[in-house]
């Protein structure tokens, strides 16, 4: 039992950092408004992204940062101390980006700053206001896309920009957009299949929409299609590291604590994958002798990559093994984990407008996405580990159960943590071998295909980022050690050479889910329960690695209650 003056000590801390969190995170709600949370309505407008309102987030955030340092930490109770350890690690990242100017580059070969629009436009609206709102957001288009060109050019003139080479073809998802009619738009989705909205007001707002998409949307487009065909695709730098952009070392430094949230050199990590892989492809060699195959790795990643049998005759057929495998999970759910989200998710094919380009899939709250586009380069053997990174136990599981947490501050329900929650997703990967999910060596070959991918980031993302490594040993590299097929490879390694350290998020956290999992079966013993322990990662939501390291801990009593 603590003091009174103690309790009074602490009770003033925890309100001061309650305050501060609260003040920022409205405010960072109505700078940057996240239109993919469906709590909250469309919001009527994009955010300001030119350089005065860039550098007015920078002093915000560097004064939110002092007032958070002026909080005794030792004072908070123990679960203030996790938000106040997530919360000022966000603050960090946040200021790190502004510093380095990050907002200069919006765009990789992964994501685009004109395609994330078109995930509000499918998400669920689910009143009148919603469709007002994003009626009003498509009119803000003009002057949104405008300040982005605006920014970009001054990345292009200090060559902070994305490698040419890997930009190639990104233009292509502008252009549909202005090849598409306003009724066949992806602008346009929301209105095809209207709910909360009255029956006569109904026909208004579609034609408010069309007007809209073609007198407001489409040239938009076409201005910003310019732009990126006459001044930045051919402005692109031709390096590749990270090194070599403006105070390349310490950026490639700053986005390995963003995205893994520890202070780990690169060649620490670099090695750490070098030793992984080599034991992935160990086991790997093992699996595949299950299979009666005789040859070695090579000849049986060329089997893989070549036969029919792996491979869908159909979207359709991809889709629905897709959700099979997800339903298999949920027979197997209620044994190992407590608590489940509410929450459903839906299964869909990525768009058309940016697969060629895209992930194999990509899971989040409400949904899972699984790349239809040439099917000869989605194996069914891959599948279930996908799924289970995707969908549940993976994103749509954990990102679900994180917004339902109404006990915690919204600023950890709604943010995502890369090292988290893509360590949390691979660790599922590797769970769906205790819960009987691979059901044959192929599939387990492919799990570890997965797993080896992963380990193989940490050496190829610090390989073109500090080692001097060309795209196309890159490549090799993946086409050696891991089952991808070729477009997925070029897709990949063009998002890890435009996306600086991101793709060393999965196994980083990985390795910590796994270490805190081996450390509380040694400690526990007979009484570890692995359902406890799965809750207990997953009440967090999604913080630090160092956060989960102590609370994990905790867990497994190895520390007093608070630290």
């Amino acid at each position: 039992m603590i003091s009174g003056a103690r309790a009074s000590l602490q009770n003033d801390a925890s309100s001061s950092l309650r305050d501060v969190c609260a003040a920022e995170w409205a405010w960072r709600r109505q700078e940057i408004p996240d239109n993919e949370d469906t709590t909250r309505p469309v919001a009527s407008y994009l955010p300001r992204v030119d350089r005065e309102s860039q550098e007015n987030r920078l002093r915000y955030w560097e004064d939110i940062l002092g007032r958070i340092d002026r909080i005794s930490r030792d004072e908070l109770s123990c679960a203030e101390r996790i938000n106040y350890d997530t919360f000022r690690a966000q603050i960090e990242v946040l200021i790190a980006n502004q510093r380095f100017r990050d907002y200069e580059m919006p765009v990789n070969a992964d994501s685009m700053f004109w395609t994330d629009l078109a995930y509000t436009a499918r998400r669920p609206f689910l009143t009148r206001q919603d469709y007002l709102g994003w009626i009003a957001q498509m009119r803000d288009i003009p002057r949104f896309f405008r300040d982005q060109s605006s920014v970009m050019r001054a990345g292009l003139e200090r060559r902070f920009t994305p490698p040419r080479i890997t930009m190639r073809g990104r233009d292509a998802s502008i252009a549909a957009v202005l090849d598409a009619s306003p009724e066949t738009s992806v602008f346009y989705t929301p209105f095809r299949t209207m709910v909360g909205v009255a029956a006569p007001e109904q026909a208004r707002l579609r034609a408010d929409a069309v007007k809209v998409i073609q007198d407001v949307v489409k040239p938009a487009y076409g201005e910003l299609l310019e732009f990126m065909q006459a001044e930045y695709l051919p402005g692109g730098r031709e390096s590749l590291a990270a090194y070599d952009l403006p105070d390349g070392e310490a950026y490639y430094q700053a986005k390995i604590r963003e995205f893994t949230t520890l202070d780990l050199s690169p060649a620490a990590i670099h090695e750490l994958g070098v030793t992984e892989v080599a034991e992935l492809r160990a086991k790997m060699k093992s699996v595949m002798r299950e299979t009666g195959f005789a040859g070695e790795i090579p000849a049986f990643l060329a089997f893989l990559r070549t036969d029919a049998q792996f491979y869908a005759k159909s979207a359709d057929e991809l889709l629905m093994r897709a959700a099979w495998i997800a339903k298999k999970f949920d027979a197997k759910a209620s044994q190992y984990f407590g608590h489940l989200p509410r929450a459903r998710f839906s299964i869909e094919p990525v768009a058309d407008d940016i697969a060629p380009f895209y992930t194999a899939g990509r899971g989040g709250a409400g949904y899972y996405l699984v790349n239809t586009f040439d099917l000869a380069s989605r194996p069914l053997y891959n599948l279930p580990a996908l799924t289970l990174h995707e969908s549940a136990p993976g994103h749509a599981f954990q990102m679900s159960l994180a917004l339902e947490h109404a006990d915690q501050p919204e600023f950890r329900r709604h943010t995502y943590n890369s090292a988290y929650g893509e360590g949390w997703a691979l660790y599922c990967e590797q769970l769906g071998e205790e819960m009987g999910l691979y059901e044959t060596p192929y599939e387990r070959f492919g799990m570890l295909g997965y797993q080896i991918w992963r380990a193989a980031r940490l050496v190829v993302d610090t390989g073109l980022h500090t080692q001097g490594w060309t795209r196309e040993r890159a490549m090799a590299y993946l086409s050696e050690y891991t089952p991808l097929q070729q477009r997925e490879i070029e897709t990949e390694v063009d998002r890890y050479i435009s996306w600086p350290a991101q793709a060393l998020s999965y196994y980083v956290g990985k390795v910590a889910m796994v270490e805190a999992r081996t450390a509380a079966e040694r400690a526990l013993g007979d009484a570890f329960d692995l359902r406890a322990f799965h809750d207990a990662v997953l009440e967090l939501g999604s913080v630090p690695l160092s956060v989960l390291k102590r609370h994990m801990r905790d867990f497994a009593g190895e520390l007093n209650a608070c630290h």
